[in-house]
């Protein structure tokens, strides 16, 4: 959060590593089969999954329709489809492009992965390459893609011909579904084992949120006293089984994630406390009821890497109105009396933090604890941006992170934590860059390249979930994101809110691995990041687009195009840059909380 002007959003492209270009292959045995399912799309993007594609009419090589994919931000509009090849087989794969820095190719090939490309293709142009698959390959991924910023590019009659392997019949449903230990945030689950099943898929609530290859799971990141039901598919090589029947079970109480004095929706606002800016500097005493949650910005580092952080109020110099620390310190108390919760902020845009060593882990822990003690604060908010948070190359699964300022800072939250107890209040103010933007990427990436912020977030607050009062990401400053719906969004409406807060409450495969999920946080652990006006942050919605995000999440009403996985009536609430904005634009974000929550 810009303390000057609103922040750029970043979003890096992931740059991957393309091989160089296969020579042409000669025709392939008239005794092979083409193995690719709508090579034309002549039944539209049936068998393919892509992103920001769709089918046109015209241009096409032929038949009626052809693909038109589009690259924008981060994303090269990439296009692919799995097939069931043989081992130890040659394959010739084949496409006709249109456009500029188009590629097609293979991989998961099991020998080496291949691809063609052309600079620039003005009309149809074919581009083919061969592979020979390894002795244990039985399936490979084809795809076509474009790149970053080149414009639209176009595909059609795509082969891959080479010897057919008969794929046999999907498995049948699952028996025997059965619910084991339950408990607040848990469900166990187990089955009978399907002959011929070389993996299973969960449903929860009609949604498949995971893939499995043993007989059974554990599902995490579930609401308390909240009832779900369960289903279980089988799967093999030539597709996947009906589901089995539908169990159900209810999640016990818990509190868990913070205290519990917090209203069930919540109103959350950063303060600027130690600097002004055109929006004007606000006392504390001034800062309506309204406002549950008051972030004091900011708390910021002696140096990057020294994690010695300093809280300095605005001075009189920058804000003629401040108030004296006696009278800040006594407008604090006066909150915490009428029951609101008054944090300090780490971060900001300025103040970068990089925990890189156990020496600066426990100076932030003793310094942070300084500036809680002095002012008797209720908790913590960690904002930081930019740079403070990325990944090392080796550093791939959010479940067990081996980066230095990840695991630091995980430590350094954990200790202040079980100083102050159950009732430390712990928020986090993420950017969707190092957040959703970890559907599709999630560190350097496997071959390389990409932005090693990409996800940076998740393991963070994966470690600190059970103690997480508030997760409030900044909807805001952001390019655009991939939903769960596999389409991108773009900032300036509900759908936006809609569907980054859907994948926090639903969860998401980690860079599309399905087996590394990101489990759902609880709906009343989230509060949804909005700029209080146009003047502070690019992504501000008006009030009534607000009030859809709310109706459509908390109610499913009010919905878009964007279809959620669920309803979360106790969703906490909303967050926004900032308590001083809105004072600006005459508090017209809060009464839209106010007028909606009652």
């Amino acid at each position: 959060m810009d303390r000057t002007r609103p922040l750029l959003a970043v979003l890096t492209a992931a740059v991957l590593t393309v091989p160089g270009i296969t020579a042409l292959s000669s025709a392939a045995r008239a005794a092979d089969a083409d193995l690719i399912a709508n090579g034309g799309f002549e039944t539209g993007l049936g068998g393919w999954t892509c992103t920001a594609a769709t089918t046109v009419g015209s241009p096409v090589r032929s038949g009626s329709s052809a693909l038109r994919a589009t690259p924008a931000g981060s994303d090269n509009a990439r296009c692919a489809q799995t097939v069931t090849v043989r081992p130890d087989s040659q394959y010739t794969l084949t496409a006709h492009v249109q456009g500029s820095y188009v590629y097609v190719g293979a991989s998961g090939t099991g020998t080496t992965d291949v691809s063609a490309w052309t600079q620039s293709a003005p009309s149809w142009q074919p581009l083919t390459t061969t592979f020979r698959t390894g002795p244990g390959t039985t399936r490979v991924t084809v795809y076509t893609h474009g790149w970053y910023g080149t414009g639209a590019y176009h595909a059609d009659d795509i082969s891959l011909t080479g010897p057919s392997t008969d794929p046999g019949q999907p498995p049948a449903p699952p028996t025997g579904l059965r619910t084991g230990t339950v408990t607040s945030s848990t469900v166990a689950l187990s089955w009978s084992p399907v002959p011929g099943a070389t993996g299973y898929a969960l449903y929860r609530d009609g949604a498949r949120t995971r893939t499995v290859t043993g007989t059974s799971t554990t599902v995490t990141g579930l609401s308390p006293q909240t009832s779900y039901a369960f289903q279980v598919t089988a799967l093999n090589d030539a597709g996947e089984s009906a589901r089995s029947a539908t169990v159900t079970a209810t999640t016990s109480p818990g509190s868990g994630g913070g205290p519990s004095d917090l209203p069930p929706h919540a109103l959350v606002g950063y303060l600027h406390a130690s600097f002004a800016n055109g929006s004007g500097y606000t006392r504390l005493a001034d800062v309506p009821d309204s406002w549950d949650v008051i972030d004091l910005a900011f708390g910021e580092p002696t140096s990057v890497t020294s994690g010695d952080i300093r809280f300095d109020r605005c001075p009189a110099t920058e804000c003629p109105n401040v108030e004296s620390e006696a009278d800040f310190k006594a407008a604090l108390k006066a909150k915490q009396a009428a029951g609101k919760k008054v944090l300090i902020s780490i971060g900001g845009q300025n103040g970068q933090v990089r925990l890189t060593t156990t020496a600066a882990r426990d100076t932030f822990v003793s310094s942070v604890s300084k500036i809680i003690d002095e002012y008797g604060l209720d908790g913590l908010d960690i904002d930081f941006e930019g740079h403070s948070l990325s990944l090392d190359t080796d550093d791939t699964d959010f479940r067990n992170p081996k980066t230095p300022v990840i695991v630091n800072l995980i430590q350094a939250l954990k200790t202040l934590k079980a100083r102050y107890g159950d009732d430390f209040v712990l928020t986090m103010a993420p950017e969707t860059f190092f957040v959703q933007l970890g559907y599709q990427f999630y560190g350097t990436g496997q071959w390389g390249g990409q932005d090693p912020r990409a996800g940076a977030y998740l393991p963070v607050i994966h470690a600190l979930r059970d103690d997480l009062t508030l997760l409030h990401v900044q909807d805001y400053n952001s390019g655009p994101i991939m939903g769960l719906d596999n389409r991108y969004h773009s900032m300036g409406g509900a759908d936006f809110h809609i569907a980054m807060t859907d994948m926090l409450l639903t969860g998401f495969p980690v860079a599309g691995n399905t087996s590394n999920v990101f489990p759902p946080l609880r709906p009343d652990q989230i509060a949804i990041g909005m700029p209080a006006t146009t003047n502070a942050g690019n992504g501000h919605v008006p009030p009534a687009e607000v009030v859809k995000t709310l109706d459509c999440l908390t109610k499913r009403q009010n919905c878009g195009s964007y279809a959620t996985h669920g309803t979360w009536p106790s969703l906490r609430g909303l967050m926004t840059w900032s308590i001083n904005w809105d004072r600006f634009g005459g508090w017209e974000f809060q009464r839209t909380f106010d007028n909606y929550f009652g």
